[in-house]
């Protein structure tokens, strides 16, 4: 099982990340847009530095909803392989087989 912490910094890192989108977006949309002088763009560049670090959305961390464990993690289902196995067996992923050929 995965430490606690873990777990609530990457929600605290998945909590930035919402609050800062749009301002993130509207200072990307600033610094790649062509009709802005120099000088716009590099306080858009200035002010995005200030952001927090983790308001990045490459900063965060796929986990598993059950585990925590970070590697290993199915997109599709939010869980870390073991437990989608484990879940598979038992039939409480729907659509999920045992291959067997």
């Amino acid at each position: 099982m995965t430490r606690k912490a873990l777990v609530e910094r990457e929600k605290k890192r998945s909590d930035l990340v919402a609050k800062y989108a749009t301002k993130r977006t509207a200072l990307f949309s600033i610094i790649n847009d062509s009709s802005k002088g120099d000088d716009e763009k590099f306080e858009a560049r200035v002010a995005l530095q200030k952001l927090p670090r983790n308001a990045s959305p490459t900063r965060q961390r796929n986990r598993c909803a059950l585990t925590g464990r970070p590697r290993g993690t199915f997109r599709k289902f939010g869980i870390a392989r073991n437990k989608l196995r484990e879940l598979a067996l038992k039939g409480d992923v729907p659509g999920i087989v045992k291959a067997s050929w």
